[in-house]
Order: C-alpha cells, then sequence, then structure tokens
C-alpha cells in the first residue's frame, strides 16, 4: 500500500521552516526595546490560533507568525502545516491555523503500512489515504476517534467471501471477521462439544476459505432384544455319514440393551451397544452327526426272485444300481427314501443308491413281503 499526505500544500500556504528560522522571532523583542511605549502599543496584536479545529486567543507583541507561535509556546515539526507562512507579518483580527501531522500505522489482513496525515479524526485520515478497500473494513478503533498528535494504530480486516456449510446447508457469506469462531459468532451459530468444525475455530479467515459445521447428534435408547442361539453336534454312530438330525430344538434368550446412536446432519452414522442385561439365557440346539459307515452287524442278505428284480430294475433304472436321477427316487429299484428308511435299508446304508445290489434286493424283499409288487410302477416287467 502507498501513503499519502493530506494537506502538503495548501493555497496560501508554506512548508514549515526549520527550527533555526523559527528563532528569528526573536527580533521582536529588539523592536519592543528600542521603540518604548507607543511602539509596544502598536506591536500588540489581537489573534487567534485555530490548532487542530479548535480556536483559541491568542493575543501577544509580534511582527510574524512565528512570533505568535512562540509566544503561544507551539512548536512545530517539519511535517506540521501553518498558514499563513511563519515570516508572515500579523495584524488584528487574524487566524493562524496550524495542523499537525500525524503517524496512522494500519495492519491490513496481518500487512502493516503506515502514512502522515493532518487530518483530525480517523475517518479523514482514510478518506485521504484513499485506500478504496477499506470502505466495508472493520476496525480495531472507531472511525470518529480523534487522531492523537503521537498517532494511531489500527488493525483493519477487509471484507471476504466464504463458503458456508452448516447441516447440509451451504450458503456464501462476506464477513469481516478475523476468525473462524468470530464468523460463527457474527452468524448467530452455536457449535456444541459433539458437532464438528472445519477448519478450527481459531483458523484465520481468507478469502474462498470453505467452512463446515456437521450437527452431530448423540443419543442413547433401550431396547429388549431376541438373542440367537448356537448349534452343537454329537457323534451318531446309528446314523450313516452324512446324515444328521436334531436332537434338541434350539431356544432364543432375551436381553434389554442400551444403543449409543451418533447421527450426522440428521443421518445416523454409528450404532452400538454401551449397556446389557441378559433375561433369559438362550438354549442352543443340539444335532447328531453319524459315523456310521459299514452295514449292521447281523442283518442277512436275501437274494430271493433276484432275476425278477433285476428285470424290474432294467425297466425302472435301466438296471443302473447306482443310479440317482434327483427326483427323489434312488437305485436300481427307484425306492423313495422314506420307503428305503421304512424297510431298513438304513440297515445297509443312508440311501439306496449307496448300497450295493444284493441290499437294494433285500430291501426289496422286506417292502414286497408287505405290499408285493404294488409300489413298483415297473411291476408288470416282473
Amino acid at each position: 500500500m502507498q501513503a499519502v499526505l493530506r494537506n502538503c500544500c495548501r493555497p496560501g500556504g508554506k512548508p514549515l521552516p526549520t527550527t533555526s528560522t523559527v528563532l528569528a522571532a526573536g527580533a521582536l523583542s529588539v523592536a519592543l526595546l528600542g521603540g518604548g511605549t507607543t511602539a509596544a502599543t502598536a506591536l500588540h496584536k489581537d489573534v487567534s490560533l485555530n490548532v487542530d479545529g479548535q480556536v483559541q486567543p491568542a493575543g501577544a507583541f509580534a511582527l510574524t507568525v512565528a512570533d505568535v507561535l512562540a509566544n503561544s509556546g507551539i512548536t512545530l515539526s517539519d511535517r506540521d502545516l501553518v498558514y499563513p507562512s511563519l515570516s508572515d507579518s500579523v495584524a488584528d483580527g487574524q487566524v493562524i491555523t496550524v495542523e499537525y501531522s500525524k503517524q496512522v500505522t494500519l495492519t491490513v489482513d496481518g500487512a502493516p503500512v503506515s502514512f502522515y496525515t493532518t487530518a483530525t479524526n480517523l475517518d479523514d485520515a482514510l478518506a485521504d489515504y484513499e485506500h478504496q478497500e477499506l470502505a466495508g473494513s472493520k476496525l480495531s478503533v472507531s472511525r470518529s476517534a480523534a487522531l492523537p498528535r503521537t498517532g494511531l494504530a489500527v488493525t483493519v480486516t477487509t471484507p471476504k467471501a466464504v463458503e458456508l456449510k452448516v447441516a447440509g446447508e451451504k450458503e456464501s457469506v462476506t464477513t469481516t471477521a478475523s476468525t473462524v469462531a468470530e464468523l460463527l459468532t457474527e452468524q448467530g451459530i452455536t457449535v456444541d462439544a459433539d458437532d464438528r468444525l472445519k477448519p478450527a475455530a481459531s483458523t484465520t479467515v481468507t478469502e474462498d476459505l470453505d467452512i463446515v459445521v456437521d450437527r452431530v447428534e448423540v443419543t442413547t435408547k433401550k431396547k429388549t432384544v431376541s438373542l440367537d442361539f448356537d448349534t452343537t453336534t454329537k457323534k451318531d454312530s446309528s446314523l450313516w455319514v452324512g446324515e444328521s438330525r436334531l436332537v434338541r430344538s434350539g431356544k432364543e434368550g432375551k436381553a434389554k440393551r442400551t444403543y449409543q446412536i451418533t447421527t450426522v446432519n440428521g443421518d445416523q452414522t454409528d450404532k452400538k451397544v454401551v449397556d446389557e442385561t441378559i433375561l433369559t439365557e438362550p438354549v442352543d440346539a443340539v444335532r447328531a452327526i453319524g459315523t456310521k459307515t459299514a452295514p449292521s452287524s447281523g442283518k442277512g442278505i436275501n437274494l430271493a426272485r433276484a432275476s425278477m428284480w433285476d428285470r424290474i430294475a432294467r425297466c425302472e433304472s435301466g438296471g443302473n444300481w447306482r443310479i440317482n436321477t434327483g427326483n427323489g427316487y434312488y437305485g436300481g429299484l427307484q425306492f423313495a427314501r422314506a420307503s428305503w428308511v421304512a424297510n431298513g435299508g438304513r440297515d445297509f446304508a443312508a440311501l439306496p443308491h449307496q448300497a450295493s445290489r444284493a441290499e437294494q434286493i433285500t430291501v426289496a424283499n422286506r417292502y414286497y413281503a408287505k405290499a408285493g409288487l404294488q409300489p413298483w410302477g415297473c411291476r408288470h416287467a416282473a
């Protein structure tokens, strides 16, 4: 930024002389000593001083403006302005104007710059400085503040456009807040301990900064729930390998649970159990698993009517004693599983096609003793 001086020159005004020039006012003393009473009366002037807008009487024995200032105890620096000039003579009723130069130091968004001005308040000084971007800026000092002769330091925050997203709703905001925390206060937005803020509240606000506030709610909920049961197994030699049966049914238990539920901007993102009280323990199911691999001892083979069963097998399965068609019928004589089990087929195998031809004929003879050939569709082939 470039510093600009106010009123470096005025119409009719002149830059101030050095201290040695001011001392020339001592000539007035010589005139008074040599002229007597009449000269003294003629040399007394009723004038006024306007110092930074404050007017005060300054009647005194004076030949020049410098004499008036000296009599009033006013000392000027090289940057101060006076009108008329120091060497000009003075007359009754005259107003002498003095404007002190003050240094203003601005820190604009962290960047320091200084300039001198003869303005009497900060607002006029900024107008003289002609820095347009300061018009909507936030100042650490009131714009109407008076400028002391010792100068003034001012922190300036210029307006910045940022993106603010709260609970998923986005808007563009222009702000003079220095930090994210100040911006949220400015916008009336509160952030509690559960909410998520990005970037941090202490972050300096810069142009095009993205600020996100996610609303996080953590609640608890109690609920009575069912507890699943497990299934245990035990070996059973009465069952063929691959077979199983349910020995005991399982039973669900019950528990009272306390859940902690987290939502972000209204959407659930997490749910976990933080407390549990068992009301009823679950009861495990028990399933027997077969281990049998060989036929039961003492179960004899019965090959009666073997030739008849061969003819029926050729009709039922094409004579394939190991066939499993997938339609619920098995082996050469196409036993249904229920019929196989009901007639002691499990003495030899879990399913008919797993048994030998002789074993299948044995079971067929057992069934034949009960129902004849009626169960077989190919009984005509007998």
